[in-house]
């Protein structure tokens, strides 16, 4: 086993303190990966905190990882020492299921291995990016575009596929009206690969204070929820709605903005559950739908897509010992757009 560095909680109330985790040694097929950045995601915190179920701790989080390899097992072919690499939100899954079969490995049927918190396949609880090395099969690791920096590319594991896969998957481009809900950590991101798509883009936030950030973003227009006559403006506008935050909406409200045959994608994830009165689908032929991450193959396209849009995440680098502070900033929506964690400051 391999004792590396970490930042992790003990418990859903203390803060993440400096400790160390074991690692696996390197199998066959494992990459053992130097962590150089690990984006912090609102779901690291819902997890520590146990806002989504019980947790085992210690727990290392961290889903949004990116850095070099250091080393491979004998069987690897696809990745090589020194190559820049990332890991996303899972290490591993079945293989065999459907999904997994069509390489949509985040809908494995079995339960996909999440990078932090999940068992293991050798039964172990699996350790995230805050720590200065992982080990991974190499079939669950990406290769990063020379084109992106190491930090801005961080958050794409995460924020970048989250939204790029329904962006795909509901076929957003050109003569498509798509709407962002909320100007965060996912909907920045949102914003960003939507106008590269080539769709017409609006962003949904509270107030107009980012407006301005949201035009330099990529954003055609920018209205504040916070204004009811919004909603009536803007009745049956678009095509495909994103909604990026993880708090309670007014689902029928939202799903008003939806013209014939529109969807409202949720990708944020509120502790609490939703609901809606089903006449606001009934009357449109609407939908209202979600969607998790996408598979390796899709993060793979996203992070080319990226390279050639010249696309990264909106970063403000920490050191670890700001984790605890970055945690309370992103509570109060004080990042402008996503946390990421220069790993070298743990050693």
């Amino acid at each position: 086993m391999l004792n590396v560095k970490a930042y992790a909680a003990t418990s859903p109330t203390g803060p993440l303190a400096p400790t160390t985790i074991e690692r696996r040694d390197v199998g066959p097929r494992d990459v053992l990966i130097e962590i150089r950045y690990a984006g912090i995601c609102h779901s690291d915190i819902h997890t520590v905190r146990g806002e989504w179920g019980p947790v085992s701790y210690p727990l290392a989080p961290g889903h949004e990882i990116v850095g070099i390899v250091a080393e491979v097992g004998p069987e690897v072919t696809r990745h090589a020492v020194g190559d820049r690499v990332g890991v996303g939100c899972m290490v591993n899954s079945c293989r065999e299921c459907d999904a997994c079969r069509r390489g949509e490995e985040q809908y494995c049927a079995n339960g996909m291995i999440g990078t932090y918190g999940a068992v293991d396949v050798d039964g172990t609880l699996t350790q995230g990016g805050y720590s200065t090395h992982v080990v991974v099969t190499e079939d669950f690791v990406v290769r990063v575009p020379e084109a992106l920096p190491l930090d801005a590319a961080a958050p794409l594991l995460c924020a970048g596929i989250t939204t790029y896969s329904p962006l795909r998957h509901w076929k957003a481009g050109p003569g498509r009206r798509v709407a962002v809900v909320g100007l965060g950590g996912l909907g920045h991101m949102a914003v960003k690969l939507a106008r590269a798509m080539g769709a017409e883009v609006t962003v949904l936030s509270q107030s107009l204070k980012k407006r301005d950030d949201g035009l330099r973003l990529g954003a055609d227009h920018y209205h504040a929820t916070g204004d009811p006559g919004t909603f009536e403006r803007l009745a049956g506008s678009f095509d495909l709605i994103v909604n990026t935050v993880s708090a309670g909406i007014d689902l029928d409200a939202y799903l008003s903005l939806l013209a014939v045959d529109g969807t409202l994608v949720n990708v944020g994830a509120p502790a609490e559950p939703l609901s809606l009165n089903v006449f606001s689908l009934l009357m449109a032929r609407k939908s209202f739908a979600g969607s998790a991450i996408g598979g390796i193959r899709e993060t793979q396209e996203m992070l080319d897509f990226c390279a050639e849009h010249g696309i990264g995440a909106e970063v403000e680098v920490i050191p670890a010992e700001k984790i605890n502070e970055a945690y309370e900033r992103v509570l109060a929506s004080d990042v402008r757009y996503r946390f990421v964690i220069d790993v070298s400051t743990l050693n």
